[in-house]
């Protein structure tokens, strides 16, 4: 199946400039120039396939939390500063804080939990800050990558570049990040028992079915977990197998018996 890549600039005419024209997406900024990588259709449902993947196995539901552009709270000395990971995974914690509905934040210093695996899906504008190759003036707040990396150490931390299709992995080791060497784009995970992939495929999200690549979660035997839709197709595919062979297996016993003279109807 060819793969599917985007090009950061997708192919489109431009209106000459002053002619008479209706804007389109293409000439409208997506983006705050100040917080690029505020989510686009893709940043909706990536997260949604990774969280309704997310199933370590030695961790029941509620012990499993993952949040998408959702504030995470680091550091109470500095309470106003956060970043907003495009997705981020917790095992070993409350589903709910507080027996609270929804979370409206991740604040640290309540939660003491820090996510065990972040994902940055990579946007023009912010893969320098994604692959800390950014720096701060020392009065502002920490990068993403330092913060990732010496405060929260969070332990796997996943860059994807949908427009090239590159997936790099960091694990977080000495203190610090250490790239893992990816002979394939899987990343076995196995604090989690859990490995992330890149999956050509069609994810089907409420009336939308979309075909590319996606970052999705895998078991140790290689076979990708399946979303709560996925696994209610499957059954009902079963369901049906199952009553087709039942029917079939009645009409072959019934031929056998009208064979012998028997009428099926009378037994």
């Amino acid at each position: 199946m060819k793969t599917s890549i985007e090009s950061p600039k997708e192919s489109h005419t431009s209106s000459p400039p002053g002619a008479n024209f209706l804007p389109t997406m293409y000439d409208l900024p997506s983006e705050n120039p100040k917080e690029p990588g505020l989510p686009d259709e893709f940043h909706d449902f990536q997260p949604e396939l990774l969280r309704r993947t997310f199933k370590p196995p030695h961790y029941q539901p509620e012990q499993v939390f993952s949040g998408s552009d959702l504030n995470l709270y680091y550091d109470l000395a500095h309470s106003q500063w956060y970043k907003r990971p495009d997705w981020f995974g917790v095992v070993g914690e409350r589903s709910f804080y507080e027996s609270a509905k929804w979370r409206r934040s991740y604040v640290m210093w309540q939660e003491r939990v820090p996510p065990i695996v972040i994902v940055e899906l990579v946007s023009p504008g912010t893969e320098g800050e994604d692959l800390g190759k950014t720096t701060r003036q020392e009065e502002e707040a920490p990068t993403k990558w330092e913060v990732y990396e010496q405060i929260l150490q969070v332990p796997y931390y996943v860059v994807f570049n949908r427009y090239t299709g590159q997936l790099q992995a960091f694990f977080h080791d000495n203190h610090r990040y250490e790239e893992l060497p990816l002979t394939e784009p899987r990343i076995w995970m196995p604090k989690l028992e859990l490995g992330l992939g890149l999956w050509e495929g069609t994810y089907e999200t409420g009336l939308r079915k979309i075909e590319r690549l996606w970052l999705r979660w895998y078991d140790l035997e290689e076979n990708w977990l399946l979303t709560d839709t996925e696994i209610e197709r499957q059954r009902a595919e079963q369901e049906r197998l199952q009553a087709l062979w039942e029917r079939q297996r009645a009409e072959r016993l019934a031929a056998k018996l009208r064979e012998l003279n028997i009428d099926p109807d009378d037994i």
